[in-house]
C-alpha cells in the first residue's frame, strides 16, 4: 500500500464538476466561470443556483429562487428558543447544534433523492443565514428579525443582523463575500460533508459535519486572527518590525500560504479592493494599510502569498460584522457549496471508504498465566 505526505495532500478523492482550481495561475472556477467574473456580474443568490444546477438561472429562475429564500428564511420557533437556551460561548457550536435541529423541522426530513434535495438546499441556505444573524441578535437582547421581500440574501443578511438596509457599496460587498467563500473544492468541510452524505445519511446531518469541520481553527478560523494581528500592530510603520519578530519567534503569520495555491490566491485580489473602497467609503484606511503593509513585508520576508483570509477581517469589520462572526460567515456562504457537493455526492454515490497505513505492531498473541489471567506476550 503506498503512503501519502499526510493529510491527503494531493489525492484525488472525487469526481466533480463544481469547482475547479489551478493552483498554479490562481484561478478558482465555479462550473467553469472565473470567480472574479461571477463577482463583477451576478449575485450570490445566481452563482448558489449555478453551484447547484450547472447553470446561472433565468430571470424566472432566479425570482422562484429569491422568492423561496426568503420564505425559508423565517426560523421554526423550535429553532429560536434553543438558540435563546443556548451559553453565548460559540457562534459556530451555535449553528451546529441549530443546524442538527432544523433537520427535526424540516418537511422532507428523511428524502434524499433529487428533488427534495433540491428544496432542502434552499432551505438549508437560507436557514442557516438566519441563524447566525437571530443567534447574534438573541444573545444581546435584540427583536429577531425575519427577511425582507426587496432585499436579496447577501443584504437580507445584513439587515437581520444589524437591523439596518444596507447600503448600494454594502450589499455589493456583501454579495462578493458570499460568491467568494461558496465554494472550494474538497475543502475540509465539504471533505466531511461528502463523507457523510455517502452513506445517505440526510443533508441536515452532512452539513452538520461539514459546520464541525469548520469550526476547526485550522480550516475556519484564519481570518479572525488576521483581524487580531492587525489590532495587534496598530499603525502600519510597526509592520516589518512585527513581522520579522514573529518569524524569529517561529510563530506562523495568518493569512498566507494555502496548500492548493502556488501564487496569490486570487480570492485576496479581490477582497483587498473591497477593503480599500470600503475604507474610503467610511474614512478608515488604516486597517487596509496595515494589511497591504503586511503583505508586503512577508512576500519579502519569506516569499508566501496572501490567501483569502488577509483582507477578509478588514471586509468583514467595514461591513459591521463582529469579529466573533467571521467564522459563522463562512458557513452563511460555503452552505451552498455545502450542499451542491452533498447533491452531485447523492447523485453518483458511492460509500466513501478509504484505507490507512498502518505503522503499528505486527501480529501478536495473548497467552494464558497458570491463573486464567491473560498475559501479553510475544
Amino acid at each position: 500500500m503506498t503512503t501519502d505526505r499526510g493529510g491527503l495532500e494531493d489525492v484525488v478523492a472525487c469526481t466533480t464538476s463544481i469547482c475547479a482550481i489551478d493552483g498554479q495561475r490562481g484561478l478558482l472556477l465555479y462550473r467553469g466561470y472565473a470567480v472574479g467574473e461571477l463577482v463583477d456580474n451576478a449575485t450570490f443568490e445566481e452563482v448558489a443556483h449555478l453551484l447547484w444546477t450547472g447553470e446561472l438561472p433565468t430571470p424566472a429562475q432566479l425570482a422562484t429562487l429569491h422568492r423561496d429564500l426568503v420564505a425559508s428564511g423565517r426560523l421554526p420557533a423550535g429553532v429560536l428558543d434553543l438558540l435563546g437556551s443556548l451559553p453565548r460561548t460559540s457562534g459556530m457550536a451555535a449553528l451546529r447544534t441549530a443546524v442538527s435541529a432544523l433537520g427535526q423541522y424540516d418537511p422532507e426530513p428523511e428524502s434524499t433523492g433529487p428533488d427534495a434535495s433540491a428544496r432542502r438546499a434552499v432551505r438549508l441556505t437560507a436557514q442557516v443565514a438566519a441563524v447566525v444573524a437571530a443567534w447574534w441578535r438573541i444573545g444581546h437582547g435584540q427583536r429577531v428579525l425575519e427577511p425582507r421581500e426587496e432585499l436579496d440574501h447577501a443584504a437580507n443578511f445584513l439587515y437581520m443582523l444589524g437591523g439596518a438596509t444596507p447600503s448600494p457599496l454594502a450589499a455589493r460587498a456583501m454579495n462578493a463575500c458570499l460568491i467568494l467563500h461558496a465554494d472550494h473544492e474538497l475543502n475540509a468541510s465539504t471533505f466531511a460533508a461528502r463523507v457523510t452524505a455517502a452513506t445517505l445519511a440526510s443533508m441536515h446531518a452532512a452539513c452538520t459535519a461539514a459546520v464541525g469541520a469548520l469550526e476547526g481553527p485550522l480550516h475556519g478560523g484564519a481570518n479572525a486572527a488576521v483581524t487580531r494581528a492587525v489590532d495587534e500592530i496598530g499603525d502600519p510603520a510597526a509592520v516589518r518590525q512585527w513581522v520579522r519578530a514573529q518569524l524569529a519567534a517561529g510563530e506562523r503569520i495568518p493569512g498566507f500560504g494555502h496548500r492548493v495555491y502556488r501564487t496569490t490566491d486570487p480570492r485576496a485580489v479581490i477582497l483587498a479592493r473591497l477593503a480599500r473602497e470600503l475604507g474610503e467609503a467610511s474614512g478608515d484606511l488604516v486597517p487596509y494599510r496595515i494589511t497591504q503593509a503586511l503583505e508586503e513585508a512577508v512576500r519579502e520576508e519569506r516569499g508566501l502569498f496572501p490567501n483569502v483570509d488577509l483582507y477578509a477581517g478588514d471586509v468583514y469589520h467595514q461591513l459591521g460584522i463582529p469579529t466573533e462572526l467571521f467564522t459563522p460567515l463562512f458557513a452563511v456562504s460555503r452552505v451552498s457549496g455545502w450542499t451542491a457537493h452533498i447533491r452531485e455526492q447523492y447523485e453518483h454515490n458511492r460509500l466513501i471508504r478509504p484505507r490507512a497505513h498502518y505503522t503499528g505492531p505486527e501480529l501478536r498473541h495473548v497467552r494464558a498465566a497458570d491463573g486464567g489471567a491473560p498475559v501479553v506476550g510475544a
